[in-house]
């Protein structure tokens, strides 16, 4: 290493020594210094000086800003129409068949699994466990009578009931009234419904819900109006009431899906609607018991939740 001198203020020569210590301490120096300034550009090229895409951003945010306000106004107006018309649609609702409606979705409610009161964390295990053993043997039980129906179906043994919608095109929120004590719509008083309601506009088509024989051919101005009636084998009759413009004779032969009149308002009818019976070997069936291979689960568990809840008939 070269030595290095310098002079001191008595003008005498003196040998420099640099410690490790020393030079370490310089080069921090250096080193802080150097991030001090790099730092500082950063910060003057940050606030002073923009790139295209920082300038563009900018722009959409001041643009943001003016349009948030109104966008919150339009958001308020479409909340304070929606519920207007929730309120109209409950309140039609009511009048049609004197009850609350029905919550939309009730698959969204799982108060069929976990029954009862709020359950302590220490049992929920073993209610848990509990539960998923009712839901296991049922799943079995279902998967068993499912194979017996595709054995059943496979070996051609027993003919298919009538398993057609007879309004093509069917949603959830059609369904009315179902089978049982309902509440009749002109006397206010509880009587037995013998079919279900189904709401469509006067004139939709009302199709054969299965292969069968016109038996019956009835007009009237009370009771079930204008009505159909057509024997399937294995000992099914469907039945057709309140339409208008019966397209089919009796003792014609028709096939599933074929048109056999219009949705009318024949008859003690509150509105235009459908009334369909299932009957087998002269007894009422629920119909909606046969609508399960027209619609996907989740569409069918709300089928059964709406005709099983409204409490007043449409006839």
């Amino acid at each position: 290493m070269r030595n290095r001198y310098e002079v001191d203020k008595d003008f005498n020569l003196r040998n420099v020594t640099h410690s490790v210590g020393g030079m370490v301490l310089t080069a921090v120096k250096w080193l802080v210094a150097t991030l001090s300034l790099a730092a500082f550009y950063y910060l003057v090229f940050s606030f002073f000086l923009n790139t295209e895409e920082e300038k563009r951003l900018k722009r959409e945010n001041r643009m943001y800003e003016k349009l948030y306000p109104q966008m919150v106004e339009k958001e308020q107006l479409i909340a304070d129409v929606i519920n207007d018309l929730h309120s109209r649609d409950n309140a039609i609702y009511e009048r049609l068949f004197h009850s609350a409606a029905p919550q939309m979705d009730p698959l969204n409610a799982m108060s069929f699994v976990f029954a009862g009161d709020s359950i302590p964390d220490r049992d929920i295990v073993a209610y848990t466990s509990t539960q998923a053993g009712v839901l296991e043997n049922a799943a079995v039980s279902v998967d068993t009578n499912f194979r017996s129906i595709f054995s059943m179906m496979a070996s051609g043994e027993k003919p298919l009931p009538p398993m057609r919608l007879p309004i093509d095109g069917l949603k959830f929120a059609q369904v009315g009234a179902s089978v049982g004590q309902k509440i009749n719509p002109f006397y206010k008083v509880l009587s037995q419904h013998s079919g279900v309601d189904l709401i469509a506009g006067q004139g939709t088509p009302v199709l054969a819900s299965g292969d069968g024989t016109v038996t019956d051919i009835r007009r009237s101005g009370k009771g079930l109006g204008n009505v159909v009636e057509i024997t399937h084998d294995g000992g099914y009759v469907t039945l057709y009431a309140h339409l208008q413009d019966i397209v089919v004779r009796k003792g014609e032969r028709v096939s599933s899906g074929k048109k056999i009149a219009c949705v009318g308002i024949s008859g003690s009818s509150f509105a235009p609607h459908l009334h369909y019976e299932v009957h087998r070997d002269g007894e009422p069936v629920d119909p909606v018991n046969y609508f399960f291979a027209s619609f996907s689960p989740q569409e069918y568990a709300k089928v059964a939740y709406m005709a099983a809840t409204t409490g007043q008939s449409m006839d």
